[in-house]
């Protein structure tokens, strides 16, 4: 008897509510049931027009938040990250993170802001969190993630899935493509495993997606293979940016092109179809129990 495929691949789709496109063709890739989730930004006016699609969504696919500090307008007042109104790029971002010149307590209270605003469109908490750029991962601002998750899901009996964007070095050496952008993601977000673990909170055990960006379809192909390569075993969560290009997209990201090849070969038969991951639902409409995925869990 021929042996199952093992499913050990959770594929996310980040962006949701960036554009027209972009959610749009995360709709069509979750009505088929080829991702295992999306996460959401909820700092853009779309949002407001998208997001009650993920409530319908969410019978057969994860949802998350896709935890924004890099683009457009914050939530509410922040006079520190925001002085003018608007958030800064990653760049600057990343060196006041480096420099331990990150107000925790405002950036708490953002995170707040976007939690609450996900549930009151949603219906339901986020079954995980990441970031818009990984910023979720940077000292400073993990510790306001974890400190505010631990408040905000005290009443709930599982935690939400925090990812981890970095990896086994060992891993990334043999990554043919985008490797010094994936040891840089790994240095930055060093340490962030073990507080997620020390906290309790659920995290993927090993992590690919990080890419050169290729706009081909042969790319991409060839990226979702590398990404199967380097499942070790437990949950391996792999991100990708599925989409379809517009003028929307393209007044807020660079990316847009590769978003269609995603696109296209997603909705066919590929490298990760046989290794998908499923997630279940313990009770109608409850929240994702991790654990049961094989997350990483303190």
């Amino acid at each position: 008897m021929m042996a199952l495929p093992t499913r050990d691949i959770v594929l996310i789709a980040d962006d949701f509510a960036l554009s027209e496109g972009v959610s749009a063709g995360i709709t069509r890739l979750a009505r088929a049931q080829r991702i295992t989730g999306t996460s959401a930004l909820v700092t853009l006016p779309r949002w407001n027009t998208d997001g009650a699609i993920l409530a319908e969504l969410r019978d057969v696919i994860a949802i998350g938040l896709h935890m924004n500090l890099t683009l457009g307008l914050p939530l509410g007042n922040m006079p520190s990250l925001a002085p003018e109104g608007r958030l800064p790029d990653v760049g600057t971002l990343v060196r006041r993170s480096v420099l331990g010149r990150l107000d925790r307590d405002e950036i708490a209270e953002e995170i707040v802001r976007q939690l609450r605003l996900f549930e009151a469109v949603v219906g339901h908490k986020p079954d995980f969190i990441d970031g818009h750029q990984h910023v979720h991962a940077l000292p400073g601002v993990r510790d306001a993630l974890i400190a505010t998750v631990l408040q905000y899901y005290r009443s709930e009996p599982v935690r939400p899935l925090i990812r981890v964007p970095g990896d086994d070095p060992r891993a990334l050496l043999r990554r043919p493509g985008a490797r010094g952008k994936a040891m840089l993601l790994t240095l930055l977000s060093g340490g962030f495993a073990r507080a997620l673990a020390a906290a309790g909170l659920p995290a993927n055990a090993s992590f690919a997606g990080v890419t050169a960006f290729g706009d081909s379809e042969e790319e991409v192909r060839h990226d979702l293979e590398v990404a199967a390569l380097e499942a070790r075993g437990g949950l391996h969560l792999v991100m990708c940016h599925p989409g379809v290009p517009d003028a929307e997209l393209a007044a807020h990201d660079p990316v847009t092109t590769r978003r269609g090849a995603e696109l296209a070969v997603l909705s066919r038969d590929n490298p990760l179809t046989d290794r998908l991951r499923l997630v279940v639902r313990a009770t109608p409409g409850g929240m994702i129990d991790w654990r049961e995925e094989g997350a990483v869990s303190g």
